[in-house]
């Protein structure tokens, strides 16, 4: 007898609770551009943790492709 996986949950709607879907593991927020707190970026918002890219990297926050976002 095989095991039972609990299907995935889909996606947040974009929008609906003010993160980007594209990252998980915390709440990067919709914005026109956002850039990792403590970086070069110029906003004119940021995010402030590490976040896990699991769509497109809109915000190119995984500079080094690890597949986290500001994480270094």
């Amino acid at each position: 007898m095989g095991t039972y996986v609990e299907p995935a949950a889909p996606p947040a709607a974009r929008g609906s609770d003010g993160c980007d879907p594209n990252y998980a593991d915390a709440c990067v927020p919709i914005a026109s551009d956002v850039d990792c707190a403590g970086g070069k970026g110029n906003g004119p918002a940021y995010f402030d943790g590490v976040a896990r890219v699991v769509g497109r990297d809109i915000y190119k926050l995984d500079g080094d492709g690890d597949g986290w976002a500001c994480n270094g």
